[in-house]
């Protein structure tokens, strides 16, 4: 397939795992033995593969992302390593994530939300984010500190904590906790409001 056919999605090709102290996020985050992880915009999925073993044989990870190499990357990645729980599709999520109601424990999303801000298409994404979690589900977004990089986007789309909650307020998420999960980024974690499920 001839690269230049499709212009690469906002972030496309880049990671922050190497960024973040995975037990940090993962310490946060409730990965327990069958859940089903949704990885939005999960790009050649680090963080699904460093996941799999804390969902387990009876949990599942949903990898989503629009970057067609970045997918075909995690299934290569995933086939030679032997896991199974992992399952990675192509899907644009600013107009519809392919999964039924109420079907997700834990979303995360990784140095996603800045680059849907920037390009204004989150309000397409947060509520269908919101469709898919269970009413106890756990949403964790993981952004860049609002500090002049690099490494990481010019600071005037950098989301500061405080933002990141007004943004996520109108949708019925509250803030559960801050965590600094590096030296360039820091994990905010929210659950559903029960009077807006």
């Amino acid at each position: 397939m001839d690269d230049t056919s499709k212009p690469k999605p906002p972030g496309a090709g880049k990671s922050s795992f190497d960024l973040i102290d995975p037990d940090k996020v993962f310490g946060q985050i409730d990965l327990h033995s069958g859940i089903t992880l949704l990885d939005l915009a999960c790009g050649p999925g680090a963080y699904s593969l460093a996941a799999s073993p804390l969902v387990g044989d009876t949990g599942s990870i949903i990898a989503i992302d629009l970057w067609e190499e970045g997918i075909a990357a995690l299934k290569e990645q995933a086939k030679n390593t032997g896991i199974r729980n992992i399952r990675a599709m192509i899907a644009d999520i600013n107009k519809k994530i392919p999964l039924p109601d109420s079907t997700i424990d834990v979303c995360l999303m990784a140095n996603v939300l800045h680059d849907l801000i920037e390009a204004d298409t989150s309000k397409g994404t947060l509520p269908e984010i919101k469709r898919t979690l269970t009413s106890d589900a756990q949403l964790a977004i993981i952004e860049f500190k609002k500090i002049e990089g690099p490494p990481g986007p010019p600071i005037h789309i950098r989301l500061s904590p405080e933002e990141l909650q007004e943004i996520l307020k109108p949708y019925g998420f509250h803030k559960e906790r801050v965590t600094d999960v590096g030296p360039y980024n820091y994990m905010m974690t929210f659950r559903i409001d029960q009077q807006h499920y």
